[in-house]
């Protein structure tokens, strides 16, 4: 019982790729550092990590869920957890749940205005599993999702949301659409013969390409305004030139729409991106 337990948390933590946590934690952290203009009490720390966590585990799972048809048909998904009967429905419905409850639970432990902001959470969190069926811009709405951790690690630390949140906000919103946009490319096929809605099925790979670019442009100025409106200092400069070069080294991976190097330009780049923006957030910080 116990180790058939054990296998089934391990093939679930892999389908909804619990690794991919690296992407919106450390900016939810960097939010928190930011409107403390400090170390927060580690209290507040460990409830945002814990409302990541359950936020992040409900949406995937959820996502997993909703698509698992989808994904049957799809020979790089085929082979996921759900469409190999690897999990059932009813286990992946439990976690979503469970998660989902330990998200209010973390924002009821924050403070009010993140448990009132929580269900809005929640509505993007479901919204962007059904996107694709009716419109391109799911890439943008998964960009919203993720933008909530920064945004609500503010408002964890200061009870309201302010400008400096909203840049860092959208500096997500448009890294991560971005990002997403590229991800996108190797189901273009797939979505286009199944009738499904994304950047690259409505662009091609040469505009949606672009698109990216843009989108990872206006994340560099965005994270530039920031370093003026919280007044940070050379550490988190340095750390956004860091980031502008591995940001052009990703699109220089996949410059031609060579998808081989996606892996690379996907995961280890826009992880190193944003542990990178934590540390060099923090080092400002500390600096003083």
């Amino acid at each position: 019982m116990t180790k058939a337990l054990i296998q089934k948390t391990g093939t679930f933590l892999e389908m909804i790729k619990f690794s991919h946590t690296v992407f919106a934690l450390p900016f939810a952290l960097t939010g928190a550092l930011l409107a403390a203009k400090g170390i927060p009490p580690l209290a507040t720390i460990i409830w945002i990590i814990v409302a990541m966590v359950g936020a992040r585990t409900s949406a995937m799972a959820l996502n997993r869920l909703i698509d698992a048809d989808i994904d049957a048909l799809n020979p790089r998904t085929e082979s996921r957890a759900i469409p190999a009967g690897k999990l059932s429905k009813g286990f992946t419905f439990s976690i979503i749940i469970i998660s989902t409850a330990l998200l209010l639970f973390a924002a009821a432990k924050l403070n009010p205005l993140c448990l009132k902001l929580s269900p809005l959470a929640l509505f993007f969190l479901v919204l962007y599993s059904y996107c694709k069926r009716f419109t391109a811009l799911a890439h943008v709405v998964l960009g919203i999702c993720l933008a909530a951790a920064p945004i609500g690690a503010w408002v964890a630390i200061r009870g309201v949301i302010e400008p400096a949140a909203i840049a860092i906000g959208a500096l997500v919103l448009f890294w991560v659409a971005g990002f997403d946009i590229l991800y996108a490319l190797q189901d273009v096929d797939f979505d286009r013969s199944a009738g499904l809605h994304s950047i690259p099925v409505l662009f091609g790979v040469k505009g949606s390409l672009w698109i990216a670019r843009v989108f990872h442009l206006i994340m560099v100025l965005l994270l530039i305004a920031i370093w003026k409106i919280v007044e940070l200092k050379f550490p988190f400069l340095l750390g956004i030139a860091i980031t502008v070069t591995m940001l052009l080294y990703e699109h220089w991976l996949l410059r031609n729409g060579d998808l081989s190097k996606l892996d690379a330009a996907f995961f280890n780049m826009n992880g190193y991106i944003s542990v990178t923006i934590l540390f060099f957030t923090t080092v400002d910080i500390l600096m003083g």
